[in-house]
């Protein structure tokens, strides 16, 4: 097990991630505390952060192949019935 130095950034602690264990592509880091364990961990993407995804634009797949098969099942009678439900 290695270990780094903590020393102080204004008012909060701070650790110096060694080149071989930084995160890649990692913008914020999640922390928890575990007993004397401090836990960091990339943040993962949930609905909140999705709601502030940009959205797309007015005229997105406005035109597009068809990929539905619509020769699967002949639904033109469907609903269509001379029975009374239950009898």
């Amino acid at each position: 097990m290695r270990t780094v130095f903590i020393f102080m950034n204004e008012a909060s602690q701070a650790v110096e991630i060694p080149k071989d264990m930084q995160f890649e592509a990692v913008a914020e880091l999640e922390i928890r505390r575990e007993g004397d364990t401090v836990l960091l961990r990339p943040v993962r993407p949930n609905w909140v952060s999705f709601a502030h995804e940009p959205t797309a634009s007015a005229d997105f797949l406005a035109e597009r192949p068809c990929v539905l098969k619509t020769d699967y099942f002949d639904l033109s009678g469907a609903g269509e019935s001379s029975e009374e439900p239950g009898q």
